[in-house]
């Protein structure tokens, strides 16, 4: 792993989470959760289905609204109004700028079907930043190169393979230019031999000290990327830490379960 780097505890955070509570009705999704993105760094959360990694992801993202606790972005924390049930952003503008430098890649790619490859890695900094066009695509081409399919930029979504689409999602986000990239089970949807491909990738932009969450159930790849990994279970944080320790040497029951689970 990448041993050049700061402590996490001596890196600004990019994200910061403290005392985190989601629910979906009467059910209480997270219990007050905490934790922290550094800069450069990667976190992977693992754990069950329905532990509430992937709630907690697309809360970093304000995709979904939570109902208590604090979320900052580079230290600025978002502003809230409402109280429980009824909380939400209370500053439209906040919630755009902070999306535009957190770039979300789906399990299901998200790709517009009525776009080339390139056409889709150029619409958001063309529509939303409102950067010039033949700026982006020089920058687009790039990244599709960089992902391994500059020759896919005239495609349509449907003529590719399922892990050159998603690498083609790993290029639209990254062409935002984000703080942090959020990955959310970029690999469960691909066959093993298409899912090494885009791991390939996250591998890269790893060694690039790009700062990442990556959601995953692949026990391999966050040993070999993150810096960082927690294992959430039912809706709290049941064990973290470097991921030596976390898959050498875990600490509780429930984390032995889960991974002698994963291994079979």
């Amino acid at each position: 792993m990448m041993n050049d780097k700061p402590a996490l505890s001596d890196t600004a955070p990019v994200i910061q989470i403290q005392g985190l509570h989601k629910a979906y009705g009467q059910v209480e999704v997270l219990k007050g959760v905490s934790m922290a993105a550094p800069r450069g760094h990667v976190i992977s959360l693992i754990g069950s289905s329905g532990s509430g990694k992937s709630t907690l992801l697309r809360c970093c993202n304000l995709l979904e609204n939570s109902q208590a606790g604090e979320i900052s972005f580079e230290g600025e924390p978002v502003r809230w109004k409402g109280q429980g049930a009824a909380r939400v952003p209370a500053d439209r503008a906040q919630v755009m700028r902070f999306r535009t430098n957190l770039s979300m890649v789906f399990q299901q790619f998200n790709l517009w079907a009525h776009m080339t490859i390139l056409q889709n890695v150029m619409e958001a900094p063309v529509t939303v930043l409102g950067q010039d066009r033949a700026t982006v695509e020089t920058r687009a081409r790039s990244l599709l190169d960089k992902v391994g399919i500059g020759d896919k930029c005239d495609a349509w979504p449907a003529q590719l393979s399922g892990g050159q689409q998603q690498r083609a999602a790993i290029a639209r986000a990254l062409c935002m230019n984000p703080k942090a990239l959020l990955f959310d089970e970029p690999t469960s949807a691909l066959d093993p031999e298409l899912q090494q491909e885009v791991v390939r990738v996250i591998k890269d932009l790893a060694d690039e000290q790009r700062t990442m969450i990556i959601v995953t159930h692949d026990m391999r790849l966050a040993a070999d990327v993150s810096d960082h990994v927690v294992f959430l279970h039912q809706g709290l944080i049941a064990e973290e830490g470097p991921p030596d320790q976390l898959f050498g040497a875990p600490r509780t029951d429930r984390l032995r379960q889960f991974l002698s689970a994963s291994t079979h």
